[in-house]
């Protein structure tokens, strides 16, 4: 079937996925910050944190897009994704200095707080246009991996390049005078694929991989798929030929592993989100609690190593994964849900003002 008929609304798996995937970057952590190898990682050259950030590019590209292609409205989808990631964002960020800082930090209270890093940290970490920092003064400084309050965000670093790039693609092709929607289109597919060739490059020439043009393969190819969506077909046949190839290939070497599995992992992704069906689909109505997991995880973890010192992988990640997700869930309820509702709002008070300029591309 096409994937187009099966991504109206939001009946689908990416709850799921998702909130597996945050788990698996909680579990990935858990070695790195214990400074132990990952048994993955030495099979396949990639960490399961890695694979995991890996769906959620891949995710939020196709979705971000889906959403601006269907709404075809600039302001609304940087309201959407304002909304979706800063009223949390501002909320971890601010228990991060002023709760679990204090506690955890070895100066005085005093010099603490008159620290003028942790007002960069707010600073940085609160908008996430420049950069994020890892660091507060005092704080962890005698775990394995020393210092680091939220490694985590690094990614939403990316992340929101990413969707400022999709801005930028959406409003210069709307300044072309026709066909708008299929230029953007065509954008889209060809910065996946000239993304795509570059990842090749650098890691089949053996140069430092970029982190940058790797998450912007990613995120442009679930755009693409979003684009394409009515050209894409979901076979099962092709899926489980897929697993199987990409499951061979780790059994040949890192190296043939990476290719397929830069081939095939979106189109996984895909079939994992929208063709199981059943049971598993009564978990959307929980509630999305992976973003919370994702960015409480860290610190919760290096506090944990702290409190606790000589902790075991399989601990951390127990006692880690619990808290998380009460924090998660809090998060969901009592922010992240309430800020999504203001969608509704903004939109509906934008559409009764008086508009002197109406240019959303239109439809195709």
């Amino acid at each position: 079937m096409k994937l187009a008929s099966v991504t109206q609304g939001k009946n689908n798996n990416f709850n799921v996925i998702r909130i597996l995937a945050a788990f698996a970057v909680l579990f990935g952590h858990s070695f790195a910050l214990l400074k132990q190898p990952e048994p993955l990682s030495q099979v396949l050259g990639m960490s399961l944190g890695s694979i995991a950030v890996d769906l959620f590019f891949i995710a939020s590209g196709f979705l971000v897009t889906g959403s601006l292609l269907q709404r075809q409205s600039l302001r609304e989808y940087l309201l959407a994704r304002v909304l979706r990631i800063y009223p949390a964002l501002f909320m971890v960020v601010l228990l991060t200095v002023f709760v679990l800082g204090a506690f955890f930090t070895s100066l005085p209270l005093t010099s603490y707080y008159s620290d003028s890093q942790i007002y960069f940290y707010l600073k940085k970490c609160m908008t996430l246009i420049t950069g994020v920092v890892y660091y507060l003064p005092g704080v962890f400084e005698t775990n394995p991996y020393k210092g680091a309050v939220n490694g985590s965000l690094w990614t939403m670093f990316h992340e929101l390049k990413m969707y400022i790039f999709l801005a930028i693609f959406w409003a210069l092709c709307g300044l072309t005078k026709k066909n708008n929607i299929q230029v953007f289109r065509g954008v889209i597919v060809v910065s996946a694929i000239v993304a795509g060739v570059l990842v090749l490059v650098y890691r089949f020439c053996n140069w430092e991989e970029s982190q940058s043009n790797r998450l912007f393969f990613l995120f442009f190819s679930g755009a693409a798929y979003a684009v394409l969506k009515e050209r894409v077909y979901l076979s099962s046949r092709l899926f489980w030929a897929l697993c199987l190839v990409l499951v061979t290939s780790a059994l040949i070497h890192k190296q043939v592993f990476f290719l397929v599995y830069q081939l095939s992992i979106a189109y996984i992704l895909f079939y994992l989100a929208y063709i199981p069906a059943g049971v598993i689909r009564k978990y959307n109505a929980v509630g999305d609690y992976s973003y919370g997991v994702y960015i409480y995880a860290f610190p919760v973890q290096q506090s944990v190593i702290a409190l606790i010192p000589g902790i075991s992988v399989f601990a951390l990640t127990a006692l880690s994964a619990s808290v998380t997700l009460l924090l998660a869930v809090l998060s969901w309820h009592l922010i992240e849900r309430r800020a999504l509702d203001l969608k509704k709002f903004f939109v509906k008070k934008a559409q009764l003002e008086p508009r002197l300029v109406n240019c959303p591309l239109p439809p195709s």
